[in-house]
């Protein structure tokens, strides 16, 4: 038996670190959704865990204990108690360090499939966040999250209007660690995202609550100042602003992945392409966001 599923790209739609616990893990808030372009994951039964990656951001990912996905199927095979194995296909779509949840989204699939290859039960979000803290809110279905804790706390979000997303990639890695010891010298600025995400928003509405929360990442990529300066996130999100019916653009997540909201496909594909003529280096990705 062979089963295969995309691992949905995840998108933060907003961000807020508000606290560090006494273990030092950051906690925070966030509003996610999830785009329907993503990672290909396919499982088949084998005897010893096995896994090969093609696909255009093939290059550099580990194939031994060091890939989540591999991380994930041991997680799975210690909770169960199950000595089955599989053979593995990543076919990577995403890039790599990009803020969209790439490596945190395939482990979910990997879960998902090898829990209903090996015929286990599942493992529950807590338990998953043991990979990354975006783990758990990628095992949900795909639709709007609010996600707080270090990750582990999730709850669905309202109905948020039909938009498309417009994904930009600078081709360029940011690393987790880095990224917050640069926020970490700013304070954390506490907010409830989860009770503020108003019901029954337009796009006009929702652009507007988009502006007011942000991503408090994208602070310190923008900041001359900062360490962690990243010069191409400006020039990402001045392009994307400057797009036709762009509703609103930020970051993702703590990586080098902008986005844009837009009203219709026709726009944010329009959009895609003039993007990515101008700037041949960029990764650019059209994508419904689910809901």
């Amino acid at each position: 038996m062979s089963l295969s599923d995309i691992a949905p790209a995840k998108v933060n739609l907003s961000l807020a670190v508000t606290g560090r616990r006494a273990d030092g893990y950051h906690t925070l808030e966030s509003l996610v959704v999830f785009a329907g372009f993503g990672d290909r994951l396919t499982v088949e039964a084998h005897d010893s865990l096995d896994l090969q990656v093609d696909g255009p951001f093939a290059e550099g990912v580990p194939v031994d204990a060091r890939n989540l996905v591999l991380k994930a199927a041991h997680l799975l095979q210690r909770e169960t108690g199950t000595t089955q194995g599989a053979r593995i296909r990543l076919t990577k779509t995403l890039p790599h360090g990009g803020g969209i949840g790439g490596g945190s989204s395939d482990a979910a699939v990997a879960l998902r499939l090898l829990a209903r290859l090996w015929d286990v039960p599942a493992i529950t979000p807590e338990c998953a966040v043991a990979l990354g803290a975006d783990v758990p809110v990628c095992m949900q279905a795909p639709q709007p999250q609010i996600m707080r804790g270090i990750g582990e706390v999730l709850s669905a979000a309202p109905v948020l209007p039909e938009c498309w997303l417009v994904l930009v990639n600078p081709r360029v890695e940011t690393p987790t660690g880095a990224m917050f010891q640069a926020l970490g010298r700013k304070a954390p600025a506490p907010s409830d995202v989860a009770l503020t995400v108003p019901l029954g928003m337009g796009h006009a509405a929702f652009a507007l609550w988009l502006a007011a929360y942000g991503n408090d990442f994208a602070d310190v990529l923008t900041d001359p100042a900062s360490a962690v300066y990243l010069p191409e996130i400006t020039q990402i999100l001045q392009a994307l602003a400057d797009q036709d019916g762009c509703l609103m653009q930020n970051l993702s997540g703590s990586g080098s992945t902008c986005w844009g909201v837009f009203a219709t496909q026709q726009a944010a594909e329009a959009a895609a392409r003039r993007l990515a003529q101008k700037n041949a280096g960029w990764w650019v990705q059209p994508a419904q966001m689910l809901s």
